[in-house]
């Protein structure tokens, strides 16, 4: 980004401003791309915490804080400055998560009952259209809720998981 931030200047010196209107639209381009690039990891951890919860038919303070993280991380970077549109729409998510959860399956294969299956046996057990539900579900209440509600609200929600009474209940 340096090299493009150097052509800039280089370009408005010399009054060269479609070349410089080019570069900002690039720069543009690649803020969004980042931005779209951590929505994606957080939707990932959000993912592997939901095949686990389904795998293990339980939930733990843990994860329980990782989906809240994720989703409220999700929130603050999907939201874009004008605070009224969204980079990742809510009718935009189905194609987000059908490419992120082969990813997640293989990475949570390393952490489903502490490693004991491979990814092609999680690859089995998992029902994807219950993640993807799940997920949809919990990434619906970003639109609807503020941040400072979000907490509460993902915490209610979590309950109706596989394993979310007990997680409420504090039994383990």
């Amino acid at each position: 980004m340096t090299q493009e931030l150097i052509d800039l200047r280089t370009c408005i010196q010399e009054g060269r401003y479609a070349d410089a209107l080019a570069i900002v639209d690039e720069l543009e381009g690649m803020s969004k791309q980042a931005i779209l690039r951590n929505i994606q990891a957080y939707l990932r951890i959000l993912l592997i915490h939901l095949i686990k919860n389904q795998i293990e038919q339980r939930l733990t303070n843990s994860w329980a804080a990782s989906i809240r993280n994720s989703l409220i991380e999700i929130k603050k970077i999907n939201q874009k400055e004008n605070k009224k549109s969204y980079y990742i729409n809510q009718d935009e998510w189905d194609s987000w998560l059908e490419d992120e959860i082969e990813l997640a399956v293989c990475d949570a294969s390393l952490e489903v009952l502490n490693g004991m299956y491979n990814e092609f046996e999680i690859t089995e057990m998992v029902d994807r259209r219950q993640v993807t539900q799940n997920s949809l579900q919990l990434l619906a209440l970003t639109y609807s809720h503020s941040t400072r509600e979000l907490p509460t609200v993902i915490a209610e929600n979590l309950t109706q998981l596989p394993g979310g009474e007990d997680w409420k209940a504090g039994k383990r």
